[in-house]
């Protein structure tokens, strides 16, 4: 796109949600429960490129039966938040790494590959038009989700040479509906997250879909996530359905699964790397085996483990389920390192502490 193709056009809400009810839905807005009142759309087509770039009402999306996203599953997305900060001001945190992200998906499901300046420009613009809707109260923030689906229409299987790129917002709090108590995960043997020359490291709809299965299993079990074994050898631990994974150590290591091609490359999970290695803390991207691992909470040697992401930002694992075990982690609760970690990194996100990588994104 030129210059003046990336400006985006501006339409107002006529019937944007009164003061009074978005208050009352900021006061408990769950995890995507509700929308905010704009959107932005982008187009492309291989003939035109990236074109008529708008921020407008949130509108539902109206496609031909035969659009390909429909039927081959074309589709990435992203996740990332905008925080409040003390001064009353918002910012994004490292959002040219989800543009980066965004396009790796993009690449790996040979969709068209959006400039990251437009990226993050309409992520910070969206934010800035529906401002009011940013959390103020404890941890709550803005969630933004951009998305792309391939949309020429034809039935044939083939890459598709239109997308239509598009952002939408969430007021959310805790991802889980303990907060950030301890979580419990099922060890799922029957089912695979992803494969060696897979979509695992991409950020599609797909790989969600086929969690999705497994997470009814654990959830049978008693268990709020289900953790994957690699689909080899059905050994090595690799992410939960949503989360990267970590691991604490009684001699203060840290160690978690390497980055080999199925596993998604986590922003917060490099964020959190980054974090412990300042504080002079041994941090290995290394495999880690379901069998070691359940020896390791046994002989005492493991003391902490905790999930990350965007949404559920950093939670403790307390509880290891199986088919033929059922083990606590450590005391069951967050572990100090945990909990350093996590305010660290939140501290940071919502503007109480300085910024040492540079990765907040200040809008206003």
């Amino acid at each position: 796109m030129d210059k003046q193709q990336t400006e985006f056009t501006v339409e107002q809400a006529t019937s944007p949600v009164s003061a009074q009810d978005r208050e009352a839905m900021l006061a408990n807005p769950g995890f995507g429960k509700y929308l905010t009142d704009h959107m932005v759309t982008i187009s492309y087509s291989a003939e035109k490129g990236w074109h008529d770039a708008k921020i407008g009402p949130r509108h539902d999306l109206q496609m031909n039966p035969s659009t390909m996203v429909l039927h081959y599953a074309g589709e990435i997305f992203e996740g990332m938040k905008t925080y409040r900060h003390p001064d009353g001001g918002a910012g994004l945190f490292r959002p040219e790494a989800n543009a980066r992200r965004f396009n790796n998906s993009a690449a790996r499901l040979a969709m068209a590959q959006i400039p990251e300046d437009l990226f993050v420009n309409s992520v910070r613009e969206l934010a800035r038009i529906d401002r009011d809707w940013i959390p103020s109260e404890g941890e709550g923030s803005l969630y933004m989700r951009p998305f792309m689906i391939g949309t020429e229409v034809a039935i044939g299987n083939h890459p598709s040479d239109a997308f239509l790129y598009a952002v939408i917002a969430s007021p959310v709090g805790s991802y889980f509906k303990g907060g950030v108590s301890g979580v419990s995960v099922w060890v799922s043997e029957e089912y695979t997250r992803a494969a060696p020359g897979g979509t695992g490291a991409a950020k599609c709809g797909g790989n969600y879909a086929a969690a999705l299965a497994a997470q009814a299993e654990a959830a049978k079990h008693g268990c709020e996530q289900v953790v994957f074994l690699d689909a080899v050898e059905r050994r090595w631990i690799e992410e939960l359905a949503g989360m990267n994974v970590f691991f604490v150590f009684d001699d203060g290591t840290i160690q978690t699964p390497p980055l080999t091609g199925t596993i998604l490359p986590g922003i917060t999970r490099d964020s959190l790397i980054r974090l412990a290695r300042d504080k002079g803390m041994t941090v290995r991207e290394e495999p880690y085996g379901i069998d070691q691992w359940r020896a390791d909470i046994e002989s005492g040697r493991l003391v902490e483990v905790f999930a990350c992401g965007t949404a559920a930002v950093v939670a403790p694992i307390s509880q290891l389920k199986g088919k033929d075990f059922d083990l606590t982690i450590g005391d069951g609760g967050m572990g100090p390192v945990t909990a350093d970690l996590r305010k660290t990194l939140t501290d940071i996100q919502f503007g109480r502490s300085n910024d040492p990588h540079g990765w907040v994104d200040r809008l206003f």
